[in-house]
């Protein structure tokens, strides 16, 4: 199954090798959504799924509430006449002027301006506006398929606009987490306050910490940084190639790691809220 979205990072190509690691359980919390290759080629009976763009989270929300009138918006934009510079930058404005917040015609702009940008890129500028250039395809395509397979996939699922620490503070018993953060030493500007080595030990140190409750499964980079980060994790390496896109050009491998922990004790009839919280720096039980 494609995705929706180009998307830098899609799991579409490891799924095979991914599947291999993730348990089973009543619900797949995934703090960052991505393309939503995940949820889409797993089946498990409920999903919570989020991330920090609401353009993305949005797009998927409109897809599951509004399938009808987002594929009427998005139809209507894949068009000839509007795939052009002159065009894509107009709708860019459009779109970066930010008139419309939420709703089915946001989300279509967002899917188009996807489709039609260079690679397929998703970045924003500080002042939160979407700046990758046109892409100058011949033909884009337009995901419908797709588009209808997750809205019915999205039945199970609950969207979520908000950071990996509100995220996991919704677990519940039987949950298993998936975390798919920007690598490490690769581009992570996916949105305006982008993720750097901070961030990546912070959530290392956040991880750990729910592993004794939970079931945790995370990729990122095969770096001697993530490494060093998450060294009470179990190591599995993978290579793939590191590309967007079938028009991506030359693709690169690279090397990644699946990154597993599960608890030695289980927790039944517990929820997280009523679990310690594990400090991301000290994790010392509050």
């Amino acid at each position: 199954m494609s995705t929706i979205l180009k998307w830098a990072g899609n799991k579409s190509a490891v799924m095979l090798e991914l599947a291999k690691h993730l348990p089973h359980g009543s619900r797949l919390v995934e703090p960052f959504a991505g393309s939503c290759a995940v949820m889409m080629e797993t089946d498990y009976p409920e999903y919570l799924i989020a991330d920090v763009n609401p353009d993305l989270i949005n797009l998927y929300v409109q897809i599951q509430a509004n399938t009808s009138a987002f594929l009427t918006h998005a139809k209507a934009m894949f068009t000839q006449g509007n795939n052009s510079q002159l065009r894509f930058n107009a709708i860019r404005q459009a779109f970066n002027q930010g008139t419309l917040k939420g709703g089915s015609f946001r989300a279509a702009l967002f899917l188009f301006l996807n489709r039609h940008c260079y690679r397929g890129l998703c970045r924003y500028n500080q002042k939160g506006q979407f700046n990758v250039p046109y892409g100058n395809y011949k033909k884009p395509y337009f995901p419908e398929r797709e588009i209808l397979a997750f809205a019915e996939k999205a039945k199970r699922a609950t969207f979520l606009c908000a950071g990996y620490q509100d995220t996991l503070k919704q677990l519940k018993t039987g949950d298993v987490v998936y975390c798919d953060p920007p690598y490490d030493d690769t581009f992570a500007s996916y949105h305006t306050s982008g993720f750097n080595k901070a961030d990546q030990q912070e959530l290392a140190n956040h991880l750990e910490g729910l592993a004794s409750y939970f079931p945790v499964i995370a990729s990122n980079s095969d770096t001697p940084y993530i490494r060093e980060i998450y060294k009470g994790f179990e190591v599995n390496e993978l290579t793939t190639k590191r590309c967007i896109g079938v028009c991506a050009g030359e693709s690169k491998q690279a090397n990644e790691v699946i990154l597993t922990k599960t608890p030695m004790i289980s927790f039944l009839g517990l929820d997280y809220a009523r679990l310690p919280y594990y400090s991301a720096v000290s994790r010392v039980p509050q």
